[in-house]
């Protein structure tokens, strides 16, 4: 076949054969798909509320139960979707979740019942973890190692991206051909998106294409992969440590995940505009940008993603304290919107860093699955005692309370996680074992099951 000098670079970029190492191209696909998945699943909820109230009805306690129903089914899938990832590799999964995810989207805009909306929102979350978090954080840590926290940071970008770049976009597609238009026009864009990016760019293992981690040369020692040291799952849950790190991770996605389902409303309840309020979440969206970047360069240095967790919980924490203190006044917002785009920038970072450092990668995404399903409980309880509170009081004060001190919960546990030994990792080399913390509890090795 023969091909311009430009399009042979390509194809031999997309076999592995260029300068560039293979995984940053990689990479920055996964940013975009990252980006439309998260604009669409996650930033946009809010902007359904009014038009859902408007249309039937509904009050918001039983809006924000229906995101909340999403999250328990979606996070008791995770498990079995991060073992599917393990078995059958990111590419595969991100396929069958993208189509099915896309059809989803088109059941979601027949809603007419709020039953449908229960079930609809139910099954999205399900097919939605096959395309999102679980594959791509597996994915991205398969083919990054001394350059995982830059890789992952990158990564974490296409999440503020997405809030940044769709919100609007979809805020212009409500208005214009309503909310259940707008599911229609998802599922396409999931699947515009996502299909020929999972089969034309996305490869499960640096090996596919002919090179190492981090596109380094073959060191001739026999040494074990990196994608294949780690702990099972069964080993990894008879870990006081994995416990620890699960709680910290609830109570932290409990205050940041309620504010972010509420935010939209929240901004609306003070006096701001619908299409204020969408700004004032792309401004905190696009902020978050620079900041995940900065933590992704800043966690490859750092030794404890603990500790730097526990900054993260305070800064999210003091900037809903400020917002709860000043009555959302727009100096109060301000404040807030910098403590948040500190506070946030490594959030979505934390799990997969902490992770694959504690317990490897050979059954990173099966373990990331049991983790998802703990947090899973502050996540559904979060955004509708939070809706409830808001019936019931018509003010939010209280609920920024509760995100406040869940935020200071998950920064005590953090500092505890922070102090615990780490298991050693069966088959890792001893330079690993080097860096470990203090009196490391060692392990049996792997055995059959996980």
């Amino acid at each position: 076949m023969s091909l311009g000098p430009s399009l042979r670079a390509i194809y031999d970029l997309s076999r592995g054969r260029g300068g560039i190492y293979y995984g940053w191209w990689l990479l920055g696909w996964s940013v975009f798909a990252v980006a439309i998945a998260a604009g669409i699943s996650f930033w946009s909820f809010g902007l359904y509320v009014a038009p859902l109230e408007a249309e039937f009805g509904w009050s918001r306690a039983e809006l924000t139960l229906g995101f909340s129903i999403s999250l328990l089914i979606g996070g008791m899938a995770a498990f079995f979707v991060g073992r599917f990832v393990d078995l059958r590799g990111p590419r595969f999964t991100i396929v069958i979740g993208a189509v099915m995810t896309a059809v989803t989207y088109l059941l979601l805009a027949t809603t007419s019942e709020l039953w449908q909306w229960y079930v609809y929102q139910s099954i999205n979350a399900i097919f939605r973890q096959m395309m999102f978090f679980i594959p791509f954080q597996a994915l991205i840590s398969r083919w990054f190692n001394h350059k995982r926290g830059r890789a992952v940071g990158i990564l974490s970008t296409g999440f503020s991206i997405g809030g940044f770049a769709i919100i609007p976009l979809m805020r212009f597609v409500i208005d214009e051909v309503d909310w259940d238009g707008s599911f229609v026009f998802a599922g396409i864009m999931i699947a515009v998106v996502f299909l020929p990016i999972a089969l034309f760019v996305v490869r499960d293992d640096p090996a596919d294409v002919g090179q190492e981690v981090d596109g380094e040369p073959p060191s001739g020692r026999g040494e074990i992969s990196i994608n294949r040291i780690g702990l099972t799952v069964a080993q990894t849950l008879r870990t006081p440590l994995f416990w620890m790190i699960a709680l910290s991770m609830t109570t932290f996605f409990y205050g940041m995940f309620g504010w972010m389902v509420h935010a939209v409303p929240y901004y609306e309840s003070v006096g701001v505009s619908p299409s204020g309020a969408a700004a004032l979440l792309s401004a905190g969206a696009a902020g978050g940008i620079l900041s995940r970047l900065s933590f992704g360069f800043i966690a490859d240095r750092i030794r404890s993603i603990e500790l730097a967790a526990v900054v993260l919980a305070l800064f999210l924490g003091g900037s809903l304290l400020v917002l709860l203190a000043t009555g959302g006044s727009p100096v109060g917002i301000g404040i807030f919107l910098a403590m948040w785009i500190v506070g946030s920038g490594g959030g979505p970072m934390i799990e997969p860093l902490l992770l694959v450092r504690t317990f490897g990668l050979a059954f990173f995404a099966s373990i990331l699955g049991v983790l998802s399903v703990v947090e899973t409980i502050g996540q559904i309880f979060s955004p509708v005692a939070a809706g409830a509170i808001f019936d019931a009081t018509g003010s939010y004060d209280w609920a920024l309370t509760m995100f406040v001190l869940a935020l200071g919960l998950s920064a005590v546990f953090f500092w505890i996680a922070a102090r615990m030994p780490r298991p050693l990792l069966p088959g890792a080399p001893s330079a690993d074992a080097a860096t470990a913390r203090p009196e490391p509890r060692s392990l049996p090795a792997p055995g059959g099951g996980d």
